[in-house]
């Protein structure tokens, strides 16, 4: 089962952690304000008060041996940009971060995070569910445990036909719509631009390494098929 740390227990980050926990996974829930760890206490698997820019309570708090740290922290941009670096110090390699505006994210980046989200409060869901299940893009809920999401093709999916990869029977989603990029010359001259076209599957239509999947499905499956295809 792979860990999380979720640094931050805003309304974003508490869904995070929240649903991650849900789900079964192993998460460390951090934050500096005592009455927001005692919150969520009974639901991860371990809640930690401390300040997130010392590095060695960060250290001491376990998130070392996390395998996504999701820095969560709103409003206090500082931090936030300290805390991922402090991360990426500590040898983690997915770190998902929170920014409050563009100059904020490309700090993050700069820094160590390997992604940046601009979360509202439902976005904590989406961002949970792409994380648990790495394959996965994006994620949106349908409601009545039925989503829609998208998935890059790799592994040993490349070069197969839809019909040879058994989605309906052995994961028991829908393939609805194929995303693809092609390179298009502009005019007369050799430049080439990239294209995104979508377009309906066949059962012998052959997916390429890059080409995302539109599926829809139960949030279960949608996971074991995001697993398995990172």
């Amino acid at each position: 089962m792979r860990q999380f740390a979720v640094i931050g227990l805003g309304r974003f980050g508490f869904k995070v952690a929240e649903v991650l926990a849900a789900k079964g996974a192993q998460v460390i829930a951090i934050d500096k304000d005592p009455v927001l760890v005692d919150k969520i206490r009974d639901i991860a698997t371990k809640a930690v008060q401390l300040e997130s820019t010392d590095e060695e309570a960060l250290k001491e708090s376990g998130v070392g041996s996390v395998d996504v740290a999701v820095v969560s922290i709103g409003e206090d941009v500082e931090s936030s940009i300290l805390t991922t670096s402090i991360l990426k110090h500590l040898g983690i390699n997915e770190i998902v971060a929170r920014a409050a505006t563009r100059l904020h994210a490309h700090i993050l980046k700069e820094v160590g995070a390997s992604r940046v989200v601009f979360p509202e409060e439902d976005m904590g869901l989406r961002v949970a569910n792409s994380i648990f299940a790495p394959g996965v893009l994006d994620y949106v809920d349908l409601g009545a445990d039925y989503n829609l999401a998208e998935i890059e093709v790799k592994s040993d999916f490349i070069g197969k036909s839809i019909r040879e990869i058994h989605l309906k029977s052995k994961y028991c989603v829908n393939v609805i719509m194929i995303m693809k990029k092609i390179k298009e010359k502009v005019g007369e001259t050799e430049e080439f631009t990239e294209k995104e076209i979508r377009e309906l599957p066949t059962p012998d239509y052959v997916l390429k390494e890059k080409d995302i999947l539109v599926v829809v499905g139960d949030s279960k499956d949608i996971e074991v098929l995001g697993k398995h295809i990172k």
